[in-house]
C-alpha cells in the first residue's frame, strides 16, 4: 500500500542537526537589536499599542512605556483580524508613524508583516519583523523574512504544537537569518474563560530544546486586562527572556483589542513588579 509522504513529515528533534537545536548552540543565541540583545541576562520589555491608530495615540502610547522602562516600542501597522470587516491597520502609513516615533523616543520598533510582498517595505521602517500566530505556517514568508537582515519575532501558532513551532523557526534560520526570538501568546484549548491559554510549561520546554531566547505575550495569551499583569509576572519567574506587552493611552476606546491592553499607570506599576521579580530570579531588565 502506497503512503502519503507529506503525512509522514519528520518532526524537528532537538538530538538532530537542526539549526534550531540547542546542541547545535550549546551557550544560547543573543539576539541585537539595535543594541538592546536579547536573550542574555537582562530581560527585555516591548510594549505598545496593539495597533497603530492615529499620530497622538501612538505618541503618547510610546512616550508612557518609554517613561515606565520599556526597550522596545511595539504597534501593528497591518492588521491580521477575524473578521475582513474590522480595522485592518494604516499599512505604510501606520509604519511612518512608527518611525516617528522612534525618533521622538529613542526606542526601536517590532511591528508585524504578513506577506511577503511588505517584507521589504516594512524591512525600511522597523527594526524588528514580527511574524504573528496566524503566519507561524506561512511558509514563503517564514523563507522570505529569514532573507532578510532584520532580527525576527515569531510567534507561536495558536494550535502548534512545540514541535511544530520549532519547525517553522527552522525555515528562518536555514535562510541564514539565525537572529530570531521565540514569542509563547498562549494557545486555544477547551478553556473558555480566558482568550487563549497561556502556555507557560513552553518557557522551559523551549530554553532546553533550542538556543533562540524566549519571550512572553501574556496580552494576547489571556485576553483580559486584569490578568496581564499576573501572568507577565509568571512569566518571568518561568524563565522567560522579555515580554511582548499591549499598552494603550486609552483602552476604552482603542480600535483594537482594547479589552486586553493595560493603562499606562498599570504597566508603570507592573514594571515595577516585574523588577523585584527579576532581581530575584538574578536576572535585571533592560534600561534604554
Amino acid at each position: 500500500m502506497e503512503t502519503d509522504a507529506c503525512s509522514i513529515e519528520p518532526i524537528v528533534k532537538t538530538e538532530g542537526p537542526a539549526l534550531v537545536s540547542r546542541s547545535s548552540r550549546p551557550g544560547g543565541t543573543i539576539v541585537d537589536v539595535n543594541g538592546i540583545r536579547i536573550g542574555g541576562r537582562e530581560i527585555v520589555i516591548m510594549a505598545g499599542p496593539c495597533a497603530v491608530e492615529n499620530e497622538e495615540q501612538l505618541s503618547q502610547s510610546a512616550r508612557s512605556v518609554r517613561a515606565g522602562g520599556a526597550s522596545l516600542l511595539r504597534g501593528g501597522a497591518f492588521k491580521p483580524r477575524t473578521s475582513p470587516y474590522s480595522f485592518q491597520g494604516l499599512g505604510r502609513e501606520g509604519l511612518e508613524m512608527l518611525a516617528r516615533a522612534r525618533n521622538e523616543t529613542g526606542m526601536s520598533v517590532v511591528t508585524e508583516v504578513m506577506d511577503t510582498r511588505q517584507v521589504e517595505t516594512v524591512a525600511r521602517y522597523a527594526d524588528m519583523l514580527q511574524i504573528g500566530s496566524r503566519n507561524m505556517q506561512n511558509f514563503p514568508l517564514l523563507k522570505e523574512a529569514g532573507m532578510s537582515s532584520k532580527p525576527i519575532l515569531l510567534k507561536r501558532g495558536m494550535m502548534a504544537t512545540i514541535d511544530e513551532y520549532l519547525n517553522a523557526a527552522e525555515y528562518i534560520l536555514s535562510q541564514g537569518n539565525t537572529q530570531v526570538v521565540l514569542c509563547e501568546r498562549g494557545i486555544r484549548t477547551f478553556e473558555t474563560s480566558t482568550r487563549y491559554t497561556l502556555d507557560l510549561n513552553a518557557i522551559p520546554i523551549l530554553k532546553q530544546r533550542t538556543h533562540l531566547p524566549v519571550i512572553v505575550d501574556p496580552s494576547h495569551g489571556t485576553g483580559i486586562r486584569s490578568i496581564v499583569a499576573p501572568m507577565a509576572k509568571a512569566s518571568i519567574a518561568a524563565g522567560a527572556d522579555g515580554l511582548l506587552v499591549e499598552v494603550h493611552n486609552r483602552p476604552d476606546s482603542a480600535l483594537c483589542d482594547g479589552s486586553q491592553s493595560l493603562f499606562p499607570e498599570e504597566f508603570s506599576k507592573l514594571m515595577e513588579d516585574l523588577r523585584k521579580i527579576a532581581h530575584a530570579v538574578d536576572r535585571t531588565i533592560h534600561v534604554l
